[in-house]
């Protein structure tokens, strides 16, 4: 079993379900001069499986070329990209707290899909040859006031949250059912997580 990999992401959530599996790792950050923002932008007419997993592979791609730049030790390479998607509408994460309160006020009371690709690369000196899984699950949320919102909003917990919530935050008590993988939602799907990574010599 590999002693680690490398986790291109700064989810806090990403790491905690990484350590529920009993994987080992170490965070592989973008540098200041990397926009890595930029890579998430929505593509005119892009479907949402697709954006999500285009993301995920020019992530992966951006994170085995940092390696290499940093001359670090050799190890696989995992990445992950979570959205939201109402209709036809992808909700990424949103840019204030004001657009935040929208895509809450729109969630509210409908059903929307979420939607997580999580991709591995063995390292830095093979072909990129990346293997990606998609998790897609299904979440309704209940009829939401405007004073749960504004307090929900307020509470920070929309900043950097695709779809302006987290399911493992307050917002839990609005979630009337889910259809699919919790940890999918949370921004991991373990179940996925652990299909790609037993090739490489995880056991779970």
């Amino acid at each position: 079993m590999p002693e680690f990999l490398y986790l291109a992401s700064q989810s806090p959530r990403r790491r905690q379900l990484l350590l529920q599996i009993g994987v080992r790792h170490e965070l592989l950050l973008p540098g200041a001069d990397e926009d890595s923002e930029a890579l998430e932008a929505v593509r005119p007419g892009e479907a949402a499986a697709d954006y999500v997993q285009r993301v995920t592979l020019a992530k992966l791609a951006a994170a085995r070329a940092r390696l290499l730049q940093r001359a670090l030790q050799a190890a696989p390479i995992l990445c992950a990209d979570t959205t939201v998607v109402l209709g036809d509408r992808i909700l990424g994460k949103p840019a204030d707290d004001e657009e935040a309160a929208h895509m809450l006020e729109a969630l509210s009371g409908q059903t929307h899909q979420v939607l997580t690709a999580v991709a591995v690369v063995e390292g830095p000196h093979a072909a990129f040859e990346p293997q990606l899984r998609l998790q897609v699950s299904t979440v309704r949320l209940c009829r939401l006031s405007s004073d749960e919102i504004v307090r929900y909003v307020a509470s920070g917990e929309s900043h950097g949250k695709a779809g302006a919530y987290a399911i493992q935050s307050q917002a839990a008590a609005w979630i009337e059912h889910i259809d699919g993988s919790y940890t999918g939602i949370m921004g991991l799907p373990l179940f996925e997580t652990a299909q790609l990574l037993r090739p490489l010599g995880w056991q779970f």
